[in-house]
């Protein structure tokens, strides 16, 4: 069974899903980012591979972006730094990475090599959901591989029904209709999105990112959907703090 789905069955609320740029701070950090955010009890981890363009990415994840690039990251030197990652981390693995890298590697190529490294998801935001449904959805299913969709307050309810049939392992719902980053708490607007989106009665289930960066933020999204994605606030410990073990043991600090 993929480690997606035992993850949802083994814990139906609260889950922690943490984002992190692959080769920030450093090139070689990716493995030790993992194993500190397990070691601190994240449930499942968010592998972002830079790219020059993130459209979905606000200034903190867009600056490790950057950096890592500059740094020598790329979706070859990714997958080989996961190589014998499953040795140390046991915890569900998705990947995130935009659609133009992807391609260049090739999608089957990509697919093959993920599952060898024991990745279970896959998120690609700016894949549309129609060429998804013909050209990817085929060969992610062959594979194995979970297709994470995004859906945000502007997406209708017919899409998220769609999304909702031809998807699996869970829904990445997107706090707000905006880029990436931390916030300190969540107008009634967002509160009504989510409770919109709970009374659809879903299969799937879901997890709420963008702007989740405290206990406040983590505790709502945990009361309207299975658990909440962190970013940005997790990379701006990794930036500041002075060691990768401190980041993530501040970043459970934040959210007892």
């Amino acid at each position: 069974m993929n480690r997606i789905d035992q993850l949802f069955q083994q814990k139906r609320e609260n889950i922690l899903s943490v984002y992190f740029t692959a080769g920030y701070p450093q090139l070689n950090d990716t493995v030790k980012v993992m194993q500190a955010l397990e070691k601190e009890g994240v449930d499942m981890l968010e592998i972002g591979i830079p790219f020059s363009d993130p459209m979905a990415d606000g200034p903190v994840i867009q600056a490790s972006g950057t950096q890592a690039l500059r740094n020598g990251m790329s979706v070859k030197t990714l997958f080989s730094q996961l190589e014998d990652v499953r040795t140390t981390v046991t915890i569900p693995l998705v990947l995130m990475g935009y659609l133009n890298p992807i391609l260049q590697f090739g999608f089957e190529n990509y697919c093959r090599s993920a599952v060898a490294c024991g990745i279970d998801g896959l998120i690609i935001p700016d894949l549309p959901f129609a060429e998804y449904l013909e050209h990817y959805k085929p060969l992610a299913d062959r594979y194995g591989l979970h297709m994470i969709m995004l859906i945000t307050p502007a997406t209708s309810e017919e899409r998220i029904r769609m999304i909702d049939d031809h998807t699996s392992g869970f829904i990445y719902m997107v706090s707000s209709a905006s880029v990436t980053g931390a916030r300190k708490s969540f107008g009634e607007q967002n509160l009504q999105y989510f409770r919109k989106v709970n009374a659809m009665g879903l299969k799937n289930p879901r997890l709420i990112g963008f702007g989740i960066s405290n206990r406040e933020t983590f505790d709502a999204a945990c009361h309207a959907a299975a658990g909440a994605i962190i970013g940005s606030r997790f990379i701006s410990l990794l930036g500041s703090e002075p060691s990768i073990g401190e980041a993530a043991k501040k970043l459970r600090e934040a959210l007892l």
